[in-house]
């Protein structure tokens, strides 16, 4: 059964930083697009980051409100994803959820397109 499980959400205060973590599990995650979204109230689902699979040179997609501070990255070896967050701002306050979408290459942020998401991790950035 396929699944992910989020984890290393916290409450950091502004320009702090946050590692989130995603172990999944019942498939393996370097086969397909892996990707990074988030939900804060009263806000529809965004698209944070996602990366290729098919092993070697990985394409990654981000957000521009995230570019430059947020990196995507795949351990194969764990088959966990991670998302690490710099310079943290209160606007990046939100559930961050993980998933994936059932092809390998041209991933995008489009969140319709992917599945088996977990249940997040808040991420709570306070000024």
């Amino acid at each position: 059964q396929a699944r992910v499980v989020e984890s290393g959400g916290g409450s950091v205060q502004t320009g702090g930083s946050l590692r989130l973590s995603c172990t999944a599990s019942g498939y393996t995650a370097s086969a397909y697009c892996m990707g990074w979204f988030r939900q804060a109230p009263g806000k529809e689902r965004e698209g944070v980051a996602a990366i290729s699979g098919g092993g070697g040179a990985a394409n990654k997609d981000y957000g521009d409100s995230v570019k430059g501070r947020f990196a995507i990255s795949l351990d194969n070896a764990k088959n966990t994803l991670y998302l690490q967050m710099d310079n943290l701002k209160p606007e990046d306050t939100a559930i961050y959820y993980c998933a994936r979408k059932r092809v390998t290459w041209i991933c995008g942020l489009h969140d319709f397109q992917y599945e088996d998401w977990g249940q997040g991790t808040q991420v709570t950035v306070s000024s």
